[in-house]
């Protein structure tokens, strides 16, 4: 297994398509903007569950875990992420969702607003271009490092 060298990776992300949904080509599309970023991708490809995400998240340390949704169902199924992230101690991780996140007509801002009271940090609409996503997240990550070095004992 390839060791990680953090002074050459701007963070580590879990990457992923939620549920039952195959559509691969947007996040294998960020995937490699990501890489080609700089950061370290460790992508589970599709299927997955939020145990998979949460599982791969605490095993490589990940700064960030960034969820694919196309299926029109992402509200169902990452109900209750963020609180099963805190119970497995990963209170401060980056959560990230972007795709057809719903299936019917709705203002965009409430379908933001719904998935950030879910706990999600960023949300992002169908056909977002990378670049926008990699300058949010590298950002984050900063913001992230900052608070946490700030932290005492």
């Amino acid at each position: 297994m390839a060791q990680i060298n953090p002074v050459k990776s701007k963070g580590i992300l879990v990457t992923g398509v939620i549920g039952e949904d195959v559509h691969v080509t947007g996040i294998r599309i960020l995937e490699h903007a990501l890489r080609n970023s700089g950061f370290h991708v460790h992508s589970l490809g599709i299927h997955n569950s939020q145990e998979d995400f949460i599982t791969a998240a605490l095993e490589k340390k990940a700064d960030a875990v960034m969820i694919s949704s196309l299926c029109g169902h992402a509200q169902r199924l990452v109900a209750e992420l963020r609180d099963k992230c805190i119970k497995a101690g990963l209170k401060n991780i980056l959560l990230y969702i972007g795709g057809q996140l719903v299936i019917h007509p709705e203002d965009w801002e409430m379908t933001e607003k719904t998935f950030k009271d879910l706990g999600f940090d960023r949300v992002y609409r169908p056909f977002v271009l990378p670049g926008a996503v990699i300058e949010d997240l590298k950002k984050d990550i900063a913001s992230k490092s900052s608070r946490r070095d700030g932290e005492i004992g």
